[in-house]
């Protein structure tokens, strides 16, 4: 049962009965709340109750909660109520998680193939430049080594696919 179903189910009346309580015809009793009271100060109502003594007020849980010391989830329980997990969150959790996920996955592809089309044009760029210099010349010396290094990141790149 929800919340509102117990409401309609329990009168306050049926609450206080259950703790050998019974309102007046003026539907007042003796506040369980504070002490010193000589003369009925609480008011029940329908669905609710307010004391005008020490100025408490609530529902049939409140009541139940101050009564038996719980919290309100215990009281709810102890009332009949039923918490329902809902599928509905965790269903668009996990969709928006997977989402995410399949976003990161793209990133990281996208980053991994403009960095195989950036080694591709720096390759072709040291392999043109290497014609131009003389054979081993200092020019044409670091040219070949930074050859060296992008067909190792080339070769590396690759085998992440």
């Amino acid at each position: 049962m929800t919340a509102e179903e117990i409401k309609e189910r329990y009168s306050m009346r049926e609450i206080i009965g259950r703790y050998g309580l019974e309102a007046n015809r003026a539907g007042f009793i003796r506040c369980p709340f504070h002490k010193g009271d000589r003369t009925p100060s609480l008011k029940i109502y329908e669905k609710s109750y307010h004391c005008f003594g020490c100025g408490e007020t609530g529902d049939i849980f409140t009541f139940v909660e101050k009564m038996d010391n719980l919290s309100f989830k215990e009281a709810f329980l102890q009332l009949g109520g039923e918490y329902e997990k809902s599928s509905c969150f965790s269903t668009k959790l996990a969709v928006y998680k997977a989402q995410k996920a399949q976003e990161e996955r793209e990133r990281e592809q996208e980053k991994v193939r403009k960095k195989k089309e950036l080694n591709n044009l720096l390759i072709d760029i040291y392999r043109d430049y290497l014609e131009t210099y003389e054979p081993l010349s200092d020019a044409w010396c670091e040219t070949y080594n930074a050859l060296q290094k992008q067909l190792y990141l080339h070769e590396y790149l690759n085998e992440g696919i």
